[in-house]
């Protein structure tokens, strides 16, 4: 049972962790027009209709990647902890 808890808690925090880093994607960007230009040559060199879906996909991805890095670091930074509070002594 305990396990469940420890594996809900951790599905829990990551979505958490995705879903805070997601909230501050610049929807709304307004582009100069060399980015319009960049965006546009990807976006047609990938096939994709529309720069905006490219740009979207591909901040999601890097909140994706920034939420992964943000969960490593609080588990090792939590299995640090543990092993110091394991390892004192006890008087």
């Amino acid at each position: 049972m305990a396990t469940l808890v420890r594996r809900l808690f951790k599905v829990a925090l990551f979505i958490g962790l995705f879903f805070i880093s997601a909230r501050y994607i610049p929807l709304s960007n307004e582009w100069t027009e060399g980015e319009a230009h960049a965006w546009w040559r990807v976006s047609d060199w990938l096939g994709t209709r529309d720069p905006e879906d490219l740009y979207f996909v591909v901040w999601m991805t890097i909140e994706l990647i920034v939420a992964a890095l943000a969960y490593v670091a609080i588990m090792k930074l939590w299995r640090h902890y543990r092993t110091k509070q394991i390892k004192a002594p006890t008087a």
